[in-house]
This record gives structure tokens, sequence and C-alpha cells, in this order.
């Protein structure tokens, strides 16, 4: 792996993504109002865009423009925002701080919260089908892409994952059941994060079919990442400030242990890495990605992939 420096990388097209966001809301009337108020609360200060960022990389490993992946990458991002919002809410998983500084429902009241999360998703598919964001797309390759996120968003995705995770607490789950919560409630936005970027970027079937199978093990461990910080009690930048310690999630080292998650998640970085074996330099974000969200959770991995690609 060559020097790739990550922190630069993920500054600069954060900063980006922060700007898009930042004209987006502004060019929209009453955006001063309480519900616009917020929604921007939703979504700055942000973590580290990890979604719209795969979304970015991924196009542009396929020679994508960013004008281009920009208002995709952005509706991710947003609708990330709707279903932290939602998270947060007493209803679901009750948190009273997200990076740090009070969660949305403690600022604007949980019912103006609940519109803001309803805000942000409406707005997302707004955006991704704007005029000015599609004109430049063949009109089914739009369609296709929303269509797509769609599918990841509703009841065979994240909503789906969030309702079995609702359900499984305080259960007796099974490690078929903690797969299917953490593929569809984390994986399956940042599975299409990385689709929809390749799609934009024009990859052809095969490459679309290698970056698809890094996207589905990306998703899965950086679930599975989150576990064990939780786990260890070591999650500096987790998204949230879990409100959940009261409950009893349904988690990979809750079901085998810690021991065993740790060698399902170099497992799952290693095929993830290896996905990216046939792309040249240009993928060297993506490489770094996935090092980065294993390493927080995973320090002494070793004898494998990782040790090999992520120096």
């Amino acid at each position: 792996m060559t020097h790739f420096d990550l922190d630069e990388y993920l500054a600069e097209r954060r900063a980006v993504i922060d700007r898009a966001l930042e004209r987006y809301f502004d060019a929209q009337p009453g955006h001063d109002h309480k519900i616009w108020r917020a929604m921007r609360y939703g979504l700055f200060p942000g973590g580290k865009r990890i979604r719209p960022i795969l979304t970015l990389a991924a196009g542009e490993l396929f020679g994508g423009k960013q004008k281009d992946l920009l208002p995709f990458a952005c509706a991710i991002e947003m609708i990330h925002g709707y279903s932290l919002i939602h998270d947060d809410l007493p209803a679901l998983d009750d948190d009273d701080l997200r990076r740090g500084a009070p969660t949305a429902h403690k600022v604007f009241g949980e019912g103006m919260a609940l519109l803001a999360g309803d805000g942000l998703l409406t707005e997302a598919f707004r955006l991704m089908s704007a005029p000015q964001a599609v004109r430049a797309l063949p009109a089914d390759l739009a369609l296709d892409l929303i269509h797509e996120i769609a599918q990841a968003v509703g009841g065979a995705g994240l909503v789906g994952g969030q309702a079995a995770d609702l359900e499984a607490e305080d259960q007796e789950a099974d490690l078929a059941t903690v797969e299917y919560i953490h593929v569809r409630k984390t994986g399956a936005l940042i599975h299409a994060s990385v689709r929809v970027g390749a799609r934009l970027g024009g990859a052809k079937s095969a490459d679309l079919r290698r970056i698809s199978r890094y996207g589905e093990y990306l998703g899965l461990s950086f679930q599975i990442a989150d576990d064990l910080l939780d786990h260890d009690g070591a999650a500096p930048d987790r998204e949230s400030e879990s409100g959940r310690k009261e409950r009893r999630k349904a988690t990979y080292p809750s079901i085998v242990g810690a021991a065993q998650t740790k060698r399902r998640l170099q497992e799952l970085a290693d095929q993830s890495l290896k996905q990216l074996s046939s792309f040249g330099v240009e993928a060297e974000p993506l490489r770094a990605l996935t090092c980065y969200l294993v390493r927080r959770a995973l320090p002494e991995a070793s004898n494998s992939t990782i040790e090999e690609m992520c120096p």
C-alpha cells in the first residue's frame, strides 16, 4: 500500500460535502424557520461523513465527476442524518447525546425532531431527483439509482433492520438475527453508497460486481467494529454515545464473545480489501477507509491482508 494521507483526504472531502449541504439548505425558502434549524442540527456538525465520502471515492475510482456525484452523496448523508435523529428518539434508543452534544429531541422537542428526520429523508429524494442533479445523467440511470437508495432505506433495508433491532431488545437472539439486523440497519446504506458512486462513475459489470462485494463486506464490518468498541468501552469517535446501555441489545460480542467477533471482523476486512486488489492507486482511498474502520476496533490484526495492506 502506497503512502496515503487519510486524515487529509477525509478533511478535504468532508469540507466539500459540508459546503454542498450548506448551499442546499441556504437556498431553501424559509431556511431559518425552526424545522429547517432542526434539520440542520441533525446534520451539523457532522461526523466523518463516511457514507458520502464512500460515494465520492467509488465514483472517482471509475472516472466520475464530483459535480455529478455530490447530489447523491449529499442525499445519502441526509438520509443518514434522518436515521440518527429518529434512532435517538425515546421510542427507539433514547439517547441524550450524540457526538458530545444534546440530541435533536433534547433541543427541539420530540415532535419537531420527528419532523426534522422526516424532512431530511424527503429532502434527500428531492435533491436526487432535481433537474440540475439528473440532467447530465441517462434518465434510466437516475431512476435506477433513486430506486436503489430507496430499497436500501426501506423495509428491506435500514428501516427493516431498525425494526428487527427493536424487536430483538431483551430477547435471546442468535447470530443469524444479529447479521440480519447489521446487514440492513447499517450495511444496506453503506453498500448503496458505494454502488451509487460506482454506477455514477460508469463502472462496468465485472468491476461493479467487485465493488459491490466490497461494499457488502465493508457494511457488515463497520457495524461489527462498532459492536466491539461498545463491548470494550473504547469508542471515542463513535457516532453516538449510547443511551442503550440500560438495554440488552443483539450484538456480535453478546452472542459469540469478543474473540470470535474479532476473528469475524478480520475475515470481513480481508474479503473487503481483496475485492479492491484488481484496482490501482485510484482505489487507495477505499483501501485506507477500510483499514481505518477496522483498525479502530482491531489494532492488533495480523497475519492477514490487513497486515499486508494496512501497515
